[in-house]
């Protein structure tokens, strides 16, 4: 048998006496760190060159702050302390004071006198992760959320700095996402750690634009987003040259809703977008699903103002959030220019919504934009739960071409065609993952009633969030099928045959689709369009022809080559009578 020490109990005045001795000590190391800190930060503009010694002098004095806070920390949080001495930490705001004035100030102070202080700099952040993941794995879960975002934080710090090993700068990259990922995992509403994964989303800049536009389209917002996201924007905006590929053609065309500026720059930037949209689909086949799901999230944050709160749509659905709304008065020639630039800052989101649209919900059975069909149902059921807003938008919705692709998924449906509406679609055993875009959705403003309160109960490594596992692509052809069945429930937009197990579009949303489909039809007829098994394209050697490339079906496309032209047929038919 194995002696162990002696071990003796500590009573409740022995723990208070200690941790009123360590944070006697730790208000007077703080007061010293943030006079010292204060100091060398006011010299940032012509800062004097420290040496080796003075550096290593300022790195003991914080890290023994730290240590202080780690030895309040255990004391505080003892197995044996009361619950008042537990809360100690919160009233006090310990976690916050240890980021603050133990780490965050030293690294901006470091930070400025780069690139002489880089050394200090990396032994100092090594030195603060580890004491941020000690904490992290010792003390309750109560403060778990704060060690958590620190972690993230430092972990940007050191992407930041690593200029010259990639493979370095990458692993941080990673580092800091993961931690972000938890962080919002916990705190899904908060825009703030959506701010941060921007940040870290470079070079991705469908992606960086995503995460940008959901932080200022959560409960909490992080309006700060809206100075950085200018840090996505001026380059391409400044460079037309950079503008030539998909991502940096889409992002351009969210600057200048955004800025709400040199709106006519939009007549041949959104139309080259809209060149590049159908093809791009088709080059990426399967890798579009992920950037497909953020460009219909990133079209309707756009609708809704990107947060702004005198944006039409944002108002309506900010106004039922808040018990206490009031309008922005507008007055004056300056808040007279503002209202109309917002106003036309809507009407092209509206275009471009509605135009992005049109090309993806004609590749019926195209396995490969659901992600994108799925998202955008998400959007229009939650305005559906807004009259007011759905008047917005409902007139230029193409509801004809949605319910196409949504009878194409009911045809591609490994069973009977009916669907229990009554409750969310999910699997009762097996691999019960939330979809890839279920992770982007989670946590905006349009989102809140989507998913089962428990529905991300499920741990899954932020990594393998995004992979694609073959039982998905059923499940979500039964969630967009779920999302319609709600969306019909709250209007008269379109309806379900019960018989024929189709959807079908009300007669009032049917005729403006009825006359598009027409003048596409009468193009063909006279030569001047040409059909390409589900999408429209300009003849062969018309000076259009490289602006807008026929469809290319990729493999696991299921639909027949004529597809487009029975749909146009049959409407025709329709609306003309057989002899047409």
């Amino acid at each position: 048998m194995i002696r162990q020490p002696e071990t003796r109990p500590i009573s409740q005045e022995q723990l208070v006496a200690e941790v009123k001795g360590i944070y006697a000590g730790l208000v007077m190391l703080e007061s010293k760190c943030i006079e010292v800190d204060g100091a060398q930060n006011a010299q940032n503009e012509n800062p004097p060159r420290l040496n080796n010694e003075q550096w290593q002098a300022l790195i003991a004095l914080h890290r023994t702050l730290l240590h202080e806070h780690h030895d309040f920390f255990l004391a505080s949080q003892h197995p044996s302390a009361s619950p008042s001495l537990r809360r100690l930490a919160v009233k006090y705001a310990m976690p916050a004071r240890m980021w603050r004035h133990g780490i965050q100030d030293f690294l901006e102070l470091l930070r400025h006198r780069l690139p002489y202080s880089l050394e200090h700099m990396l032994a100092f952040l090594y030195l603060a992760y580890s004491m941020m993941a000690l904490l992290y794995e010792t003390m309750p879960a109560e403060f778990e959320a704060t060690w958590i975002e620190c972690l993230g934080d430092l972990g940007r710090y050191r992407m930041a700095i690593e200029d010259d090993d990639m493979r370095d700068r990458e692993v941080w990259t990673r580092v800091g996402r993961h931690w972000y990922s938890r962080a919002s995992d916990k705190a899904p509403t908060t825009g703030r750690l959506y701010h941060h994964l921007a940040i870290l989303a470079r070079p991705n800049a469908v992606q960086q634009l995503f995460y940008y536009t959901k932080s200022l389209t959560v409960a909490v917002p992080f309006t700060r987003a809206k100075e950085s996201i200018l840090t996505l924007f001026e380059p391409i905006m400044a460079d037309t040259q950079q503008r030539s590929s998909f991502d940096n053609a889409f992002v351009a065309v969210h600057a200048v809703i955004f800025i709400k500026k040199s709106f006519e720059e939009l007549d041949a930037s959104m139309p080259y977008f809209f060149s590049l949209l159908d093809d791009t689909v088709a080059r990426l086949t399967r890798t579009w699903m992920e950037p497909g799901s953020y460009v219909a999230i990133s079209n309707g944050n756009a609708l809704l103002g990107f947060g702004d709160e005198t944006s039409p749509l944002m108002k309506i659905v900010a106004s039922s959030q808040q018990e206490d709304c009031t309008d922005v008065v507008m007055d004056g020639t300056a808040s007279a220019k503002a209202g109309a630039d917002v106003r036309t800052a809507f009407e092209k989101a509206v275009k471009l919504a509605n135009k992005t649209d049109e090309i993806i919900f004609a590749r019926s059975g195209d396995p490969n934009v659901l992600p994108y069909l799925h998202c955008r149902l998400a959007f229009m059921l939650h305005l559906s739960y807004h009259p007011e807003a759905m008047a917005l938008v409902q007139d230029n919705f193409c509801w004809h071409l949605m319910a196409l692709m949504l009878n194409s998924v009911l045809d591609n449906l490994p069973e009977d065609k009916t669907i229990d509406t009554s409750k969310f679609p999910r699997r009762d055993t097996g691999d019960r993952r939330p979809l890839p875009e279920d992770w982007a959705l989670r946590g905006l403003l349009w989102t809140d009633r989507l998913f089962p309160s428990d529905y991300f109960d499920e741990k899954v490594d932020e990594e393998e969030r995004a992979f694609e596992v073959p039982s998905m692509t059923d499940d979500r052809k039964r969630r967009v099928i779920y999302l319609a069945h709600h969306l019909r429930a709250q209007g008269d937009w379109f309806s379900f045959d019960e018989n024929t197990k189709r959807f079908v579009v009300s007669p009032a949303y049917e005729s403006a689709a009825v006359n598009k489909v027409l003048e596409v039809l009468d193009a063909a007829s006279t030569g001047s369009m040409t059909l390409h098994g589900g999408t429209i394209a300009p003849p062969a050697g018309s000076a259009d022809e490289d602006a807008a490339p026929p469809y290319v079906a990729p493999p696991s496309y299921v639909a027949p080559p004529s597809y487009a032209e029975a749909m146009l047929a049959s409407t025709v038919v329709e609306l003309r009578g057989p002899s047409a």
